[in-house]
């Protein structure tokens, strides 16, 4: 269970009482993804996640900055996402405060240093050039261009290296000002702590953050129930293909999906168990282990609040491609065309209540679950809550979101490796194996 207070300066904070727990997680929330970047601006929301590792004040160097808590045996680390930005670190309970100085300290502090932005700067180009020297993970973002075309979701969250080429210190800093303000963040605290306890900290900690005399910035929250959840991308029945002289083809095969506030979001959950979550997923036993085509055959989900993704991904012999291809859209047509098995459909929800419950031992999963909703939802949902709603999807449910995600017409295809006929592969995906019920 968890408690909320909303500080005066609009900053939520958030607790989970974990009292068995020797460790307490503490993740700072903040809607500052990549999706909110205008084109002059790409990727500075993950520029910013660096700078802010790289001296304060008071902790002038990015040393002294990780030592802090790297020193007591603990972890701090960041991440950007699309639609927020997460910054945490897990410390033992008698070193809570110090860890919530440092967090509090390098989001309010940072000093931005040039030298340091130009080092930063060519990290990040690095970076950037590694995603494009590994054909699985460029693949993904291709994916993305795919599905979603010139928004800013059809952008990798790094941005691109002549963006970041360009990004200016002040241009940092304006976004800074404008996204990281305590009405467009919340702190997520979890462990052995209580939560009157938790707020009077974070209140001295954070006192000199100010709030800001406009507007909060928002997502989806407060705006979701006047969308349907399934949001076209901007180029319906998309390919790309590039070229590269590789050992393997690297295959996506991708669908908008539902958002994480839409209702059919559980069935989303447990089709995509079925579908290719883990060693007995349909497209692992029969791409994998029956037809021997690929070594890694999966499928992911990325959700949104407005719309979100579901990607079918395979690595493969060039000379297979065609033939991997069919095979997935063939697993994705019968999902689409028949009611799953009861069997099967109890195994999925037991795989999503295990793997869920078992996080929840985490502390810092246990800060994540709630901070995540309480920054981009309306409501906080518990966990058994959660299983409730698991438990109660049907096989008819599956089926028929399966339907309507895998039209063909929605269907998006992206491709890295030696170059084979766009059209012939356009033909399969949109007029073959999928078409054919």
């Amino acid at each position: 269970m968890h408690q909320q207070t909303i500080l005066p300066s609009g900053l939520a904070v958030i607790t989970s009482r974990a009292p068995h727990a020797r460790s307490v997680s503490t993740s700072l929330f903040i809607t500052a993804g990549s999706r909110f970047e205008t084109d002059d601006v790409q990727g500075v929301s993950h520029f910013i996640e660096h700078m802010l590792f790289k001296g304060t004040e008071r902790r002038p160097t990015a040393k002294e900055v990780s030592e802090a808590i790297e020193g007591i045996g603990g972890y701090i680390n960041a991440e950007t996402g699309k639609e927020a930005v997460v910054y945490w670190d897990k410390v033992t309970r008698d070193n809570w405060l110090l860890a919530l100085d440092v967090l509090a300290d390098i989001t309010l502090n940072s000093r931005f240093d040039e030298h340091e932005i130009e080092k930063e700067r060519r990290v990040i180009t690095e970076e950037l050039s590694t995603l494009f020297d590994n054909p699985s993970e460029w693949v993904h973002i291709l994916s993305d261009e795919t599905l979603w075309g010139t928004h800013p979701l059809g952008r990798d969250v790094g941005g691109t290296i002549a963006s970041i080429a360009r990004l200016t210190r002040d241009q940092m800093l304006q976004y800074k000002r404008e996204r990281y303000v305590p009405g467009n963040a919340v702190i997520s605290i979890a462990g052995a702590i209580e939560h009157q306890e938790a707020v009077d900290a974070v209140g001295r900690a954070f006192e000199s953050w100010a709030p800001s005399s406009a507007p909060a910035p928002t997502t989806g929250n407060g705006h979701h129930n006047r969308l349907d959840g399934i949001v076209p991308p901007t180029a319906l029945r998309s390919l790309a293909v590039r070229a590269k002289r590789t050992e393997q083809t690297h295959i996506c095969i991708s669908t908008p999906a539902v958002s994480y506030v839409h209702p059919d979001r559980f069935t989303l959950e447990l089709l995509n168990i079925m579908l290719g979550s883990g060693m007995s997923s349909r497209l692992f036993l029969e791409i994998r282990e029956r037809q021997g085509l690929a070594y890694d055959v999966h499928s992911s989900l990325s959700q949104y609040c407005d719309s979100g993704s579901l990607v079918v991904y395979a690595g493969v012999d060039p000379k297979q491609a065609d033939a991997a291809i069919a095979a997935c859209l063939e697993q994705i047509r019968i999902l689409g065309q028949t009611p799953v098995p009861a069997d099967e459909l109890r195994r999925a929800k037991e795989f999503w209540k295990g793997r869920t419950l078992l996080g929840m031992e985490n502390t810092t999963n246990i800060g994540w679950w709630y901070g995540n909703q309480a920054l981009l939802v309306d409501e906080i949902m518990e966990v058994d809550e959660t299983v409730a709603r698991i438990e109660a999807v049907t096989a008819e449910q599956v089926r028929d979101l399966a339907a309507r995600l895998f039209a063909p017409e929605r269907l998006c295809l992206a491709l890295v490796g030696p170059r084979r006929g766009e059209r012939r592969l356009a033909e399969l995906i949109w007029n073959g194996a999928l078409a054919k019920s």
